[in-house]
């Protein structure tokens, strides 16, 4: 199920010198003499490989990090030396072979298609060992038992090479390692079951269990193909995104050549050509031309961006309309579509406490069995001196005392809930988040940039006559200051063309336009003393030192932000603002939502304080931010949030990032985390319901390895049935089983 341990390694250890050559060409370099490899290990299947495979490889020499994710069964691997680590060769000699992973572009799985050939070979002998069964069952005559019993073996004898050979190399490799895991037990039984059978079948027994053997592989497949095609969703979701990426980009040289390169080969500063239907190869500044973006995969909003020189264009990005020249700003591992890659691939890096309490239930599972079983068999030889009866009764607790259920958990609640997440246009970069948001009772919003967009606008630019608003917009397009281009924005471009500009950092620019000489800034430098009239921190135009006109600007609201601020009051959370900015500017923004606990003026030391007096309250606090100054409370929160506007530092410190504009992020995935949380308990209470019953009736001599193996199979297939009630009943807009408010805010606000 989701416990197993990698195929055998037939192949033997790769080259050392050949491997880390390999490995240091396809290292990336990540600054400091630091050096990041990805590997690809088909054979990791669970946690136990999880703690192997990170345990063995941050063992050598120089490597300073090891990450698996399991989704992908892929190695992230950062190390420091003059030479590579021999990755390969020690992922080797722990019993799983690996290769440098690439990303999969032709969407076949192996996995899969042996899962499915193993499940398909399993399925129709168990079927027909049934069928011959009931007869058996029924009381047939000795001579038809016995010839019925001899087909039956016949036809366990494939079903046990070729699809229990999942479960017999998976317990023979780490039986070589020296460890154990569920399918030594697993193996164990079935291979006593057979050879109990073949006994009895051969000795004229009056049963035998091949059915029971048969069918014990065919159910352990079906849950082991279920766990598979769960991670497959969210693998799905990752090469999604990969596609999005093209494979090159045609670059102009220097007089005005083009040159197709890889993807891997384009460097930062390279001028690229982008076409009519072409995606943004890597992160860059349009240059030349004018066109409109399609930007669902940055914003989540469907409506066209318009971008023209000067704009900052994201990779994934798809060119609609027009041709454009960009200048690359960041490489392709660098890029935006690479980071939402890397956020999706780590949605199960983290493995949270529920997760940890299923791995140390599956790591005491086989030495406790082992025990329990062999202790059945001698108290059942010691009372009847029956060893067929003693040895059928430790079969059976080998089988129906497998932890699969325990095992797939918290896995199966976790890979639904990133996937509805990510649906919804939310990153989770660490599985343990989709808990610990779950946990909270507090939501921190920063001001600037996450409550609003964190671009102010001209308020009334209709109350400035046109001339003087045209003469402000020609000299604001001369300089970057958000103010600005505020004033740039709300007028249109015009046939003015000033002369002499030259910027002051933190007070304005000033130009000269028709003789006159005008200032566009703050009113304590671009007027004269005698017209201030207290107006010394307004934004004012001013000519010759004369008052022309005044600006006020006032920042806007992210969409949902009303709606999702009620339905996190409606769901018992406290909401407050932690800001930097000044309090008045804070509680314009603040009262209107009705946030009454504000806190303003803060530095980033002053917001980590706020949350560590918080978290000694016993308060456990998600915080939402986004800016270089929030990536320290981003961090020390218990959980955190931001836009994928925010600043990188930003992003990387948060837990989840979504991606379009609206606030109704939040509330979506404190809803979804807990619909989570409730689904893991339940789990776990099934799943040990189900032991503490099956366990005294098996050791009892009151349940066959047939009925074991069905007991046992359906605990897991309905822990998975239970799991998947998280994606029952979803549509487009809303959860029908989460509360209502949530569903409001899913429909949007259309106008705010």
């Amino acid at each position: 199920m989701s416990c197993c341990a990698p195929p055998l390694a037939l192949d033997g250890a790769p080259d050392p010198s050949a491997a880390r050559q390999e490995i240091r060409l396809a290292s990336r370099d990540l600054g400091d003499g630091l050096w990041q490899s990805d590997l690809s290990v088909p054979g990791l299947h669970c946690a136990a490989c999880i703690r192997a495979v990170e345990a063995g490889l941050a063992r050598l020499p120089g490597v300073a990090q090891v990450r698996v994710n399991l989704s992908t069964r892929r190695v992230a691997v950062q190390w420091r030396s003059e030479e590579a680590p021999e990755l390969l060769t020690a992922l080797a000699g722990l019993g799983y072979p690996g290769h440098l992973f690439e990303s999969e572009a032709d969407g076949t799985d192996p996995e899969r298609d042996r899962l499915i050939r193993a499940l398909a070979v399993s399925g129709f002998c168990a079927m027909n060992i049934m069928l011959l069964s009931v007869s058996v069952w029924s009381g047939a005559e000795p001579e038809t038992r016995r010839a019925f019993h001899w087909i039956s073996g016949a036809l366990a004898l494939p079903c046990l090479i070729y699809a229990g050979r999942i479960f017999f190399a998976s317990a023979w490799a780490v039986l070589r390692h020296g460890r154990t895991n569920m399918d030594v037990p697993i193996s164990i039984g079935i291979c006593l079951a057979f050879a109990l059978s073949l006994y009895d079948t051969i000795h004229d027994g009056p049963h035998a269990y091949f059915d029971a053997a048969t069918s014990l592989i065919f159910f352990l497949l079906i849950g082991r193909a279920l766990d598979h095609l769960m991670h497959e969703k969210a693998r799905a979701a990752v090469r999604g995104l990969m596609r999005l990426a093209p494979r090159g980009a045609t670059v102009l040289g220097v007089e005005g050549g083009r040159t197709y390169l890889p993807l891997a080969e384009v460097a930062l500063g390279m001028r690229i050509a982008l076409t009519a239907g072409e995606r943004v190869p890597v992160d860059g500044v349009v240059e030349e031309g004018a066109s409109e973006l399609d930007c669902a995969i940055a914003t989540g909003e469907s409506a066209p961006r318009s971008v023209s020189p000067g704009m900052a264009v994201q990779a994934g990005t798809l060119n609609l309309s027009g041709p454009l020249t960009i200048r690359a700003t960041a490489k392709a591992e660098s890029s935006f579509l690479a980071e939402m890659v890397r956020l999706m691939e780590a949605a199960e890096g983290g493995r949270a406490r529920y997760r940890r309490i299923a791995d140390r239930a599956a790591a005491l599972y086989s030495p406790v069995v082992h025990a329990t079983a062999l202790i059945a068999f001698i108290g059942w030889m010691a009372a009847t001196g029956d060893w067929h009866r003693a040895i059928t009764i430790a079969i059976a607790v080998l089988i129906i005392t497998c932890p699969c259920a325990l095992g797939l958990a918290v896995p199966i609640v976790q890979v639904v809930a990133s996937r509805r997440l990510f649906e919804a246009g939310i990153m989770v970069k660490d599985g343990s988040a989709i808990e610990r948001i779950a946990e909270i009772d507090t939501v921190a919003f920063d001001k600037t940039g996450t409550l609003t967009y964190g671009q102010p606008q001209l308020i009334d630019p209709a109350s400035i006559p046109v001339r003087e608003l045209a003469i402000a917009a020609a000299i604001a397009r001369r300089s970057s200051h958000p103010l600005s281009r505020a004033i740039a924005a709300a007028a249109p471009e015009g046939g003015l063309v000033p002369a002499k500009i030259r910027e002051y950092p933190g007070l304005g620019v000033e130009a000269e336009l028709d003789g006159q000489h005008y200032r566009l800034g703050r009113a304590k430098w671009a007027l004269a003393d005698e017209t201030r009239g207290g107006q010394e921190n307004r934004t004012v135009l001013s000519r010759d030192g004369a008052l022309v006109a005044r600006f006020a600007f006032a920042e806007t609201l992210r969409p949902q932000a009303h709606a999702a601020i009620d339905s996190l009051r409606v769901d018992g959370l406290a909401i407050i603002v932690l800001s930097g900015d000044r309090p008045a500017a804070v509680q314009v923004i603040a009262g209107p939502l009705g946030i009454d606990e504000v806190s303003a003026g803060l530095l980033p030391p002053g917001k980590v304080e706020q949350l560590a007096a918080l978290e000694a309250k016993g308060r456990k606090v998600l915080m939402v931010g986004d800016g270089l100054n929030d990536a320290p409370a981003l961090a020390a929160a218990h959980a955190s949030m931001a836009p994928a506007s925010a600043a990188d530092i930003g992003r990387n410190a948060a837990d989840f990032v979504f991606l379009h504009d609206g606030l109704d992020a939040v509330p979506v995935a404190v809803a979804v985390a807990r619909a989570a949380g409730r689904l893991v308990r339940q789990n776990f209470a099934l799943a040990v319901l189900y032991n503490a019953l099956a366990l005294p009736v098996a050791i009892a001599g009151y349940v066959t390895p047939l009925i074991a193996a069905l007991a046992m199979s359906l605990s897991s297939i309905l822990v998975v049935a239970n799991a998947l009630r998280l994606d029952a009943g979803r549509t487009t807009s809303a959860q029908p089983s989460l509360r209502q408010p949530l569903g409001l805010i899913l429909a949007g606000e259309p106008g705010e």
